[in-house]
């Protein structure tokens, strides 16, 4: 709010009394620049809640209110924090807050968890086979074997994690990594 906009709210007395150099043309012109970060917060506000215009500091704190908390290393549950972030970067961390109403519709089935697992890694190639053979030829019950990327070894915790978030509850799993 600019200081003639501010002048038009005060009594016609004080309007009257506003001249340049005036004590009440200083508070004005404080009062105006007291209200410009607020100003521009709003004006920008549509930003906030874009992932991928969203200050970085914020990004965290937007994942969570898709719940996607129980993910990011550096963070107890229950209190976002900036430094919080997934292991594969925040980019990553942006694509999945992007893509969580999408995701939502899929949880709990094989393209879920791959599109999840793509998403959060940024790599291609996970296989999740439902149909897992014991040694004696009979197929192993509400097992998965996920199968992940070999460069993607060193983000086990995460892709454990995406797991058991995704998969139905009943279901046990394994991780394997291809060489």
């Amino acid at each position: 709010m600019k200081e003639g906009q501010i002048k038009r709210l005060l009594p016609t007395v004080f309007q009257r009394t506003v001249q340049r150099g005036s004590p009440l043309a200083a508070i004005l012109s404080i009062m105006e620049g007291l209200q410009g970060p607020s100003e521009f917060i709003l004006e920008h506000l549509d930003r906030l809640f874009d992932p991928y215009r969203t200050p970085d500091e914020f990004v965290p704190y937007l994942a969570s209110w898709v719940d996607l908390t129980i993910l990011m290393d550096g963070i107890r549950p229950g209190s976002p924090s900036s430094a919080a972030s997934l292991s594969t970067g925040l980019g990553r961390l942006r694509e999945l807050a992007a893509a969580a109403v999408p995701l939502s519709h899929w949880r709990g089935t094989r393209k879920g968890l791959c599109l999840f697992l793509e998403t959060a890694t940024g790599k291609q190639g996970f296989e999740v086979d439902e149909h897992v053979m014991e040694a004696n030829g009979t197929t192993k019950p509400f097992h998965l074997r996920v199968t992940a990327p070999g460069e993607l070894s060193e983000h086990q915790v995460l892709i454990e994690r995406i797991i058991e978030l995704e998969k139905p509850a009943y279901v046990t799993y394994e991780l394997k990594f291809r060489s």
